[in-house]
């Protein structure tokens, strides 16, 4: 049945695409107008591809809601259909690539670009209501026309999203399918700044550059700190706390699964830490714990995961890697906390550089060491005690399942 759905779904925006491109002149093409927003599509895509793919996978089961719409929706207003389509394709195919590093199940992202085209097929369907463009029509006539289509594009492509996460995860509230409300008002709020990008474009289209600083504004001020709550984050690092480290994990090696991919897992703990503590002070080594954790960000890649499990232990999710892999990100990681120096200032407030940090670290592999994140966790952590055991300050390989 779901199966089903998602081919009709697909087939119908096909059909779609096929008949507008047929019924559309070649004169009436707007290459500069799908230019501009397909670079804003991609721009802003690449800058906020770290946060998206985290968001994308801790929504797993609700809808995804995004700020592509800024982008489609003003192209709703200023482009042929056929141009429309390929937009929407660009930015599905960048996502995939980039964001998602093809680790998103495909079929899934095609479903997806559909709805979208059904969605925007059926706002510009409510725009032919109307005698002439809205971005021509001043007063009442233009912001009705625009809010119709607006809603209509919303309507339809969350519609067909939720029907089919239902049909999918059956087990669970149908509720659920609904995802949060918030999110919706992004989705909303992004059709409204596409509108203003339409009428820009229109009119001013050398301004429309200072609309993609907006949304990238937006998006990193809002929904970054809209992910840190829902990530319940921790307090001293800024890193994800354990408990949404494990949610993500076990949704990423599902993904995994599906994929017949792989998942690479570090544990690190920083040795002889109470030294710090003992001869610094608490509020020292909270600064190194926060400089370490930076070290841990900048080491790995935007859309790897770092979380802090506790005390001076953290552990890293590196999705798509090999052992090799692993054991090299490890490495690299050992050398960036080595060659820190921080300064703090010590419990009779001096000023105080600390060095020579070391960490011990143990890595494993999905599927290679453990197909379920609990013995994954625990091949990990055996091969932590194995790196302090056999001196510290270096990396500890699980051995295969």
């Amino acid at each position: 049945m779901v199966l089903a759905y998602v081919v009709t779904a697909d087939v119908l925006a096909s059909l779609v695409t096929l008949a507008t491109a047929w019924r559309t002149p070649a004169e009436t093409l707007a290459w500069p107008l799908f230019l501009l927003l397909a670079g804003g599509a991609v721009l802003h895509l690449e800058a906020a591809q770290g946060i998206e793919r985290i968001r994308e996978i801790s929504r797993e089961g609700s809808p995804h809601a995004h700020m592509q719409s800024v982008w489609l929706f003003a192209g709703v207003l200023v482009l042929p259909m056929p141009l429309l389509v390929a937009l929407i394709a660009i930015s599905y195919l960048h996502a995939w690539l980039r964001v998602y590093k093809r680790r998103a199940v495909l079929f899934r992202k095609v479903f997806s670009a559909a709805t979208v085209v059904l969605a925007c097929a059926a706002a510009q369907q409510v725009l032919g209501f109307f005698p002439n463009r809205p971005l021509d029509v001043d007063g009442p006539i233009g912001l009705i026309a625009l809010t119709l289509a607006g809603l209509v594009y919303w309507l339809v492509n969350y519609a067909l999203v939720v029907a089919a996460i239902v049909m999918t995860n059956r087990d669970q509230p149908a509720r659920a399918a609904l995802g949060n409300a918030s999110d919706q008002l992004i989705i909303l709020a992004s059709i409204g700044l596409g509108s203003v990008l339409a009428i820009m474009m229109n009119d001013r289209p050398w301004l429309a550059p200072m609309l993609l600083l907006t949304v990238l504004a937006l998006h990193m001020g809002l929904l970054l700190p809209q992910f840190r709550v829902a990530a319940r984050t921790d307090s001293k690092t800024g890193l994800v706390d354990a408990t949404f480290w494990h949610d993500v994990a076990g949704r990423e090696i599902e993904r995994a699964r599906r994929l017949q991919s792989t998942v690479g897992v570090l544990l690190l703990d920083l040795d002889h830490f109470k030294q710090i503590n003992d001869t610094y002070g608490h509020l020292a080594g909270d600064r190194v714990l926060l400089a370490v954790a930076d070290a841990l960000k900048h080491s790995v890649r935007s859309y790897d995961l770092v979380g802090r499990f506790g005390g001076e232990e953290f552990a890293v999710l590196l999705p798509g890697v090999s052992t090799d892999e692993v054991r090299a990100t490890a490495e690299r990681i050992r050398f960036e906390i080595a060659s820190l120096h921080i300064v703090a200032v010590d419990r009779l407030g001096r000023e105080q550089v600390v060095a020579g940090l070391t960490a011990s670290v143990g890595a494993a592999v999905f599927p290679d060491t453990g197909t379920e994140l609990s013995p994954l966790l625990l091949a990990a952590d055996e091969a932590l005690y194995q790196a302090k055991s056999n001196g510290r300050d270096r990396v500890a390989t699980a051995q295969l399942f």
